[in-house]
């Protein structure tokens, strides 16, 4: 058994055995795996489909997991319902994971809260069966932390030896043959980064304190998922070298209103449940919201008129955040229903993040747009006008 990672690495490990021996409402995130683990058990058993070595699906199973099926499969005398876990692009989805079967890595662009992460975990779970294996990019990661380091009590007393090395999330996925998720890369060094070059290039990681036996060959099976915000281009810009090692697919936001009211009401419901919160959703309110997102994010109304875009990012996760916000406040005061002042209070705390201004932008958008809203149809619209004193 390889010694327990050293505690000062900024590198996620987490240890899959104890998830599955746990209750799933223990933990506040479960792991994809065990989040779906009777959706991919299911599709493991139907799948007659080829797939690469080592993949416990087969591509074509993989797909079905992210996107869906229409009708459910059984397993074990039970009818597993497959759901949709991922809304936009499905042509994506295909080169994603036509990407992860050859021998490049995958890079995740887009701006934030476009579920590029949740996008890395699913295919992680769904080709190897965890997403255990990763490595969250910070301005302090050193090409130390994503190759190995040492056991400081073993390396002084026996030298370096291979039981004194203490594998990266990268070292077992190499030496595993699994998928290694790289999350915010942009926001390592550029040194750092170049780390990976002769990783994805010649698939071999050299330990210069091992001599002869200092290689670890990648087995079949390894491959590397990474993500990247758009927001933080520039801050390490990636080198050409290390881009040429990875498929770039750009994950964009929500364009349809409908289809992003859909998702976070889903996500609300779910968040609800998780906190033993039996949730009473208010479509209308999810529209209304889901329809405030999608103009100040696109700088335009549903009418062609053009407002400011507050400079912070005003993604779906954001939306999600302010309609459980709200359900979270009406429930635990006691309210009966969601006010229009509880989505207006935490809408605040959505916009007013990056720039002060960004409140401004956002008061008016309200004394333009959704006055004449309320003055055109009332009803909630007038109702959410009137909220809009809570702008403070």
């Amino acid at each position: 058994m390889p010694p327990p990672i050293a505690e000062d690495c900024v590198l996620l490990h987490h240890k899959f055995k104890l998830f599955q021996n746990m209750s799933q409402n223990q933990h506040l995130k479960p792991p994809v795996e065990v989040s779906y683990q009777k959706e991919l058990e299911a599709l493991a058993t139907h799948d007659k489909a080829p797939k690469p070595a080592t993949w416990k699906l087969s591509p074509q199973a993989v797909r079905t997991f992210i996107l869906g099926a229409e009708k459910p499969l059984v397993h074990k005398g039970e009818e597993i319902t497959i759901s949709r876990k991922f809304f936009g692009n499905d042509a994506l989805i295909e080169r994603c994971i036509v990407t992860l079967a050859g021998n490049r890595g995958l890079m995740l662009v887009g701006e934030p809260g476009t579920a590029k992460t949740m996008l890395s975990e699913l295919l992680s779970a769904a080709i190897c069966g965890t997403t255990a294996h990763t490595i969250q990019g910070t301005a302090a990661v050193t090409e130390d932390m994503i190759k190995y380091s040492w056991n400081y009590a073993l390396l002084l007393a026996k030298g370096p030896v291979p039981e004194a090395l203490v594998p990266s999330p990268l070292y077992v996925g190499m030496r595993d043959g699994l998928i290694t998720r790289f999350e915010e890369i942009t926001r390592c060094p550029a040194e750092t980064q170049d780390a990976l070059v002769s990783v994805l290039s010649d698939k071999v990681m050299t330990i210069p304190e091992l001599g002869q036996e200092g290689h670890l060959y990648a087995k079949a099976g390894f491959n590397l998922i990474a993500t990247a915000n758009t927001r933080d281009k520039g801050v390490n810009e990636m080198s050409a070298a290390l881009k040429r090692r990875f498929n770039f697919e750009t994950v964009r936001p929500i364009s349809n209103v409908n289809l992003e009211a859909k998702i976070i009401e889903q996500e609300s419901m779910e968040l609800l449940r998780s906190n033993g919160i039996e949730p009473q959703i208010d479509t209308d309110l999810v529209g209304l919201l889901a329809t405030t997102f999608q103009e100040l994010r696109e700088g335009v109304t549903k009418e062609g008129h053009r407002v400011e875009s507050p400079f912070t990012v005003m993604s779906t996760a954001e939306a999600v955040s302010v309609y459980y916000q709200s359900a979270l406040s009406a429930h635990y005061y006691g309210e009966e229903a969601i006010a229009p002042e509880r989505i207006v209070e935490n809408l605040v705390g959505a916009v007013l993040k990056e720039n002060e201004d960004d409140l401004g932008r956002l008061k008016a958008y309200f004394d333009v747009v959704i006055k004449q809203r309320a003055i055109s149809e009332e009803g909630l619209w007038k109702k959410y006008y009137e909220a809009s004193g809570r702008l403070k």
